[in-house]
């Protein structure tokens, strides 16, 4: 079984290892786990993630909130890591300007 929770998690704290390292296999395991899970988690039709799907990606149940899968977090995913990305855009070095 692949859960909604441990993804979240994971989404998390590979961009964190990034943002705390610069080591590239960590962006490389963010984008990776990033991608798979928006892949297969939301339901195209009405919104939120699936939060039971079976190895293969494919859906388990179409459960999506019980006592314990509630409207937390995705929402916190995605707010920490949209948080996690603006440290990194601001810290980054700026471009050099071209003037022609």
């Amino acid at each position: 079984m692949k859960f909604w929770w441990p993804h979240n998690e994971a989404i998390i704290a590979t961009l964190l290892a990034y943002q705390l390292t610069g080591d590239a296999k960590y962006a490389r395991w963010h984008r990776m786990t990033h991608d798979w899970a928006y892949a297969h988690f939301p339901d195209p039709s009405h919104g939120e993630w699936f939060g039971y799907l079976h190895r293969d990606g494919s859906v388990s149940t179409t459960l999506k909130g019980n006592m314990w899968k509630g409207f937390f977090h995705l929402p916190r995913m995605q707010w920490y890591c949209w948080q996690r990305l603006e440290e990194m855009i601001r810290a980054a070095p700026a471009a050099p300007s071209r003037t022609t």
